[in-house]
């Protein structure tokens, strides 16, 4: 009797797995009911739908165009943001034209280490600096190139004029200004901010520069942030 009882269940039992699997291929196969084409004329979100970035829901199947680099960067340099950015490097370039005017000509060349997407970069063409290199750890094209700020891929004494905003955010910051030296002429300047401090503070800092005289310093709004920029030129 036991014997029959045992049959009698697998029998049920394959029975409950090949349904089982008949549903769940008939899922996966077939449109759930209530998904409606986004793109129809009557969808609601037909137009909404085709602007995203992204899926409105899981049956929204619409193909997006790819955004080419071109096309994202403009969008990306007309913000109020991006060009709020530009000025504030602009006007802190200007404020140390005494030290830099000799090194910020069209045939000068320059070097911002970790340029981000490149605000620093844009605002030394701007102002006539045709040969400018922008470094970081994540390159944004065509602005910005990939490059270890504590191990730059160029030769020594390169360049006439050394930019960095974010000195403060280095990992080794004695190698990161050992960098910077290095490929900066004699006679060029460096001028690197940090977050907005004190004399005490720019005085430890100075420090770092082993081949370098202080010029000048204070206090300046980067892109929205109080920095306080130092001015070095390079003697070794």
């Amino acid at each position: 009797m036991e014997k029959h009882v045992q049959i009698l269940l697998n029998k049920i039992s394959y029975a409950s797995i090949t349904i089982a699997t008949v549903v769940l291929l008939g899922l996966i196969i077939q449109t759930p009911s209530t998904c409606v084409d986004p793109t129809a004329p009557d969808h609601p979100t037909s137009k909404r739908a085709s602007q995203t970035l992204f899926p409105t829901s899981t049956c929204d199947y619409t193909h997006r165009a790819f955004t080419s680099l071109e096309k994202k960067n403009r969008r990306l340099w007309s913000s109020k943001m991006w060009i709020h950015a530009v000025d504030s490097y602009k006007a802190l370039f200007s404020t140390f034209q005494a030290q830099t005017r000799s090194h910020l000509f069209n045939h000068s060349r320059a070097l911002v280490v970790s340029a981000g997407p490149g605000q620093a970069v844009m605002a030394l063409r701007e102002m006539g600096v045709a040969d400018v290199t922008g470094v970081e750890v994540v390159d944004s094209p065509p602005l910005v190139s990939r490059a270890d700020p504590h191990n730059l891929p160029f030769f020594d004494d390169v360049f006439d004029f050394g930019f960095s905003g974010y000195l403060d955010r280095a990992l080794f910051p004695i190698r990161y200004v050992e960098e910077m030296e290095r490929t900066v002429k004699i006679g060029g300047i460096c001028v690197v901010a940090v977050e907005e401090c004190g004399d005490e503070e720019v005085r430890e800092i100075v420090k770092f520069f082993r081949k370098s005289r202080f010029l000048n310093a204070r206090n300046v709004s980067l892109a929205g942030e109080e920095r306080t920029a130092i001015v070095m030129r390079v003697q070794k």
